[in-house]
This record gives C-alpha cells, sequence and structure tokens, in this order.
C-alpha cells in the first residue's frame, strides 16, 4: 500500500519530500541562494520557507546550507586574493547582498538634543 501524499496546510499536498533535506545542503556547499534552491525543486521561495515551518527537519537542514552557502562565497573571496584579476567590488557586493547580517557595513548616527531644545520642540 502506497504512502498518501503529504498535506499541506490549504489541503493540496506538498511536493516537499524529507530526501529534500540532502538536496539543500548540497546545494549549500556549492554556494547556491535561496532562490536558486527552490529553481532546483521548481517551487518558489514562499514554499521553501513553508516547508523550514512545517518541517522541523528541513529548517535544520536548510539553516545548514546557508551556513555551508557563506562558507562558500568567503572561500571564493579568500581564493581571490591571491588571483589575478579577481573583482573584489563584485564579490563584496554579492557577500554584501547575501549575507547582510554579516557584511553590510553599518553607520551609527548619535544626535544630541538639549533640554532646551526638547522642550521647544515640544511647545
Amino acid at each position: 500500500m502506497a504512502d498518501k501524499p503529504q498535506r499541506s496546510k490549504g489541503g493540496r499536498p506538498t511536493r516537499y519530500r524529507p530526501e529534500f533535506c540532502d538536496t539543500v545542503v548540497e546545494l549549500g556547499k556549492i554556494g547556491k541562494s535561496k532562490a536558486q534552491m527552490a529553481a532546483h525543486f521548481d517551487v518558489s521561495r514562499q514554499t521553501i520557507d513553508n516547508w523550514a515551518e512545517v518541517n522541523p527537519e528541513f529548517l535544520e537542514a536548510l539553516n545548514r546550507a546557508m551556513v555551508h552557502c557563506q562558507a562558500w562565497w568567503e572561500d571564493q573571496g579568500q581564493l581571490g586574493l591571491t588571483l589575478q584579476g579577481f573583482n573584489a567590488a563584485v564579490w563584496r557586493k554579492s557577500v554584501e547582498a547575501r549575507f547582510r547580517d554579516d557584511y553590510t557595513e553599518r553607520r551609527e548616527t548619535h544626535v544630541t538634543v538639549s533640554h532646551e531644545d526638547a522642550l521647544e520642540q515640544l511647545e
């Protein structure tokens, strides 16, 4: 007797399969983004997120895949440091876009307002 297809929250059968966990990790190891992973499965990025929300093992695999993906990109940057013709600006833009938490420069701006100025603004 064949297993019944899993159903998503909306009642439709899901295309998710447990073996996708191994696949996303392997895709991460070669630097693929979440969008590229979704394209591999021919689903939307939202579907990938939905699978992660409903399947804890897929969430763990996806998180590991993203660590591998970042490591792949960082390895490319390290290798590029010794290669003539390496376009560091393109690499930097790529990692800033892909890994905003770790690679986006943050500038803090502090504004000092005197007590008198603050009271004047309230009036």
